[in-house]
């Protein structure tokens, strides 16, 4: 079956994924002389750097996500479709979705990336992600459901593994989770469960790396390392998790550590489409070229994290965040602009902006070129940068509002549990209380089961001072 779209004498563009970069490659070809087909999975665009407010109750998901219909309403050459992309031809030029296939004359994947388990089926089976709305949701009603849950044990164990919650991956989005957290703890919790001691919910930042935010640099890291210290955040440095069956996380030596919450945002892959080349890299990103055309394809390009482009700078590829999205979509727009004009195409150079990572109220740090900010200038920096490059203006206005209210009314408005989250635990362990007490609960989205393990010790070797 053929996907419904008019036929044309014109080049036809498929741009696979709405993210940075594939909305900003599709704006970019506004005025060309092409037809623009643009495959999402979501009817909505995410801004992603947002979605841990999301999850800890700071925003409504509405707040940061865009219809693409909307966003593209006024664009005359592109058409919208609905569908997962499953797999292309690359010989035939044909692309393969869940609503039929559709010959292109240019493909370019721009399907961003996915959580990185590292092959930890345990770890993929009963932690959490923070990809996409949907994860955020669930992150939010199963936080909240843990506190409901607490109120009703008596069972001293079993309450402080429900509130306690460990963050792997102490990057932008690991720090900044554990930060709302420790806020929700201080400011929200007490008021909304005082027949529970709120002292006792613990929040475990743990890092393989020597430092937090590895990626910035060692004045930001002590920074942000000393804030969230002050919040109360456990910091573990050097430390690998290598399984987890609820509530037990086992790591690279011989302590314990009980959660029964375990998010995870200690790396990401590139998401890749079948067909389009044999092999992908390591981190299954699409090597490209200088111009993002995929290597050994003349007609398939990929932009963003879904692309690996090794220069004298990034040898290993460029940093998978999006103004690298941002940017390779705007220079492959112009470039393919100027190959309809028989032009001569330029080579994609990255120019750094800066980086940033906010740790909760008042506390961020800001890199730009080799200005290093942090505390409350550096908040306001980061709250800027992110109302900015929020899609429409009533989300940035929503997104404002949300945050002064919160601001001065030490409140979050979005403690609703609208949608419960269920997920079937490991065989209770006959010693185990925590186990024995939730063997109940269904699967939601996560299928099967897995045997329950035995109490197992992971031994934390550094701690943040």
């Amino acid at each position: 079956m053929k996907v419904n779209v008019p036929d044309t004498t014109l080049p036809r563009i498929v741009i696979v994924g709405g993210g940075f970069a594939g909305i900003t490659l599709a704006k970019k070809l506004r005025n060309a002389d092409a037809q623009v087909l643009l495959f999402d999975v979501d009817n909505y665009h995410t801004f992603q750097p947002l979605l841990y407010q999301v999850a800890t109750a700071g925003l409504e998901p509405d707040s940061i996500a865009f219809p693409l219909r909307k966003l593209f309403k006024d664009q005359k050459n592109l058409i919208f479709r609905m569908a997962e992309v499953q797999r292309v031809d690359s010989r035939e030029q044909v692309v393969y979705t869940s609503i039929g296939h559709i010959r292109y004359d240019i493909l370019v994947i721009a399907t961003g990336s996915e959580t990185n388990y590292f092959g930890i089926e345990s770890i993929a089976k009963n932690s959490l992600g923070l990809k996409n709305i949907p994860e955020a949701l669930d992150l939010r009603s199963l936080i909240l459901q843990n506190f409901e849950k607490a109120l009703l044990s008596s069972d001293v164990a079993q309450r402080e593994a429900l509130m306690t919650f460990a963050i792997v991956g102490a990057g932008p989005t690991g720090v900044e989770t554990a930060g709302a957290l420790a806020e929700l703890k201080k400011h929200i919790l007490p008021r909304d469960y005082p027949e529970l001691d709120i002292r006792r919910m613990r929040i475990h930042l743990i890092e393989a790396a020597g430092r937090v935010l590895p990626t910035m640099s060692e004045e930001a890291s002590r920074h942000a390392a000393e804030d969230l210290r002050k919040l109360g955040v456990e910091v573990w440095l050097n430390t690998r998790v290598r399984d987890y069956e609820r509530p037990h996380i086992r790591c690279n030596a011989n302590a314990e550590l009980r959660a029964e919450t375990l998010i995870w945002s200690a790396g990401v892959l590139g998401r890749g489409v079948e067909g389009v080349v044999r092999e992908y890299e390591g981190d299954r990103r699409l090597r490209v070229d200088r111009y993002n055309r995929v290597e050994g394809q003349e007609n398939i390009y990929a932009v963003g994290d879904a692309a690996l482009m090794s220069t004298e700078v990034y040898p290993a590829g460029h940093p998978m965040v999006a103004p690298v999205a941002i940017q390779q979509a705007e220079r492959l727009g112009d470039n393919l602009i100027r190959q309809f004009e028989q032009r001569e195409q330029k080579p994609f150079l990255y120019k750094d902006k800066g980086s940033m990572a906010t740790v909760g109220r008042n506390r961020a740090v800001v890199e730009v070129g080799k200005l290093r900010f942090s505390g409350f200038f550096a908040w306001l920096m980061w709250m800027f940068v992110h109302i900015m490059y929020l899609i429409g203006f009533r989300n940035r206005l929503v997104v404002l509002v949300n945050w002064i209210w919160n601001y001065f009314s030490y409140d979050r408005g979005t403690r609703l549990i609208v949608r419960p989250f269920e997920r079937r635990d490991p065989t209770p362990a006959e010693d185990d209380p925590v186990e024995a007490g939730e063997a109940a609960e269904s699967v939601n989205g996560r299928a099967g089961e897995s045997k329950a393990r035995k109490n197992v010790a992971c031994h934390f070797p550094q701690k943040s001072p």
